[in-house]
């Protein structure tokens, strides 16, 4: 644990902490921020429900429902507030299953080695030629769709990613000349793992899990737009898929708010997400300065 904890003081360190964030770095975290704040301060923000109607089907935009309603008459502000719980706990409930599970497979690639890294980095390179996309539908047919199906079926996928970075820095940490002395004086795995490998491991097992967040929830979007979501989530993608199911929907003016507010809701999430990890991975692997 306090590896962890100095590993994170490393990244924003007081003199460290102006430069941590560029321009785009900074407007990404104060737009997820937004998000987050208005998927928490859903019930307070909405004064209609997610799911009953409350107002007049399809109207545009106005006072009473700012973002429109859909075609049963439900308020579309609340369901992109509400949306943002299902969306942000997809992207975040994939990030930590992929990111610990790809985060411990690359400890024990890289740390043991032999016939153990060979099994491992063959999976791994199994699971990357596959189109993930076709499998990732077939398993959410399968196993029904539910939000913790959706997470399971994502991280399935995605911690071959975090796996391989994480297995690429032990390899290079157990040659270190520290490592190697502290090999001889008798210290322990564990205490390896807790005061060497850890600190350097965590900065780039984090920014791959932010990235992985912003994957998951356009994936989640993805399997929505298909069908194959849960029905009774409300998720962003949820959202995308009923309007696009609605007839005729690009001969009405209806797709100017039923598709466009969703639609920027996800895509200001992710783009967000992904000026945050650029920034932090270059806090976190210096040589990434410059690209």
């Amino acid at each position: 644990m306090n590896g962890v904890l100095t590993a994170t003081r490393r990244i924003f360190r007081p003199n460290h902490s102006s430069n941590l964030l560029s321009d785009g770095g900074r407007i990404g975290m104060g737009l997820l921020a937004l998000v987050i704040l208005m998927a928490l301060g859903a019930p307070w923000i909405c004064r209609h429900s997610p799911r009953v109607p409350s107002g007049p089907a399809l109207i545009a935009p106005c006072c009473s429902h700012p973002m429109g309603t859909d075609e049963l008459g439900v308020d579309l502000l609340a369901q992109v507030c509400f949306g943002a719980r299902i969306s942000l706990l997809v992207g975040v409930g994939t990030a930590l299953l992929a990111g610990l599970g790809g985060g411990l497979v690359g400890i024990l690639a890289g740390y043991r080695g032999g016939w153990l890294d060979r099994v491992l980095m063959r999976l791994i390179d199994i699971l990357l030629v596959l189109p993930d996309l076709p499998v990732m539908i077939v398993l959410a047919a399968f196993l029904g769709p539910r939000v913790e199906t959706i997470i399971f079926v994502l991280a399935a996928f995605s911690w071959v990613f975090t796996a391989r970075i994480v297995r690429s820095r032990v390899l290079s940490l157990k040659q270190r000349r520290y490592v190697h002395a502290a090999e001889t004086y008798g210290a322990g795995v564990f205490y390896l793992m807790r005061r060497h490998f850890l600190p350097e491991i965590f900065p780039l097992a984090a920014v791959s899990m932010i990235r992985l967040a912003g994957r998951a929830i356009v994936a989640e979007a993805g399997l929505s737009f298909l069908g194959l979501g849960d029905p009774t989530s409300r998720s962003w993608g949820m959202i995308i898929h009923h309007a696009l199911s609605f007839k005729g929907i690009y001969y009405t003016d209806f797709w100017k708010w039923w598709l466009v507010f969703p639609w920027l809701a996800l895509m200001i999430v992710v783009t967000s997400l992904a000026l945050v990890g650029r920034d932090l991975e270059k806090a976190a692997d210096p040589r990434m300065e410059g690209h």
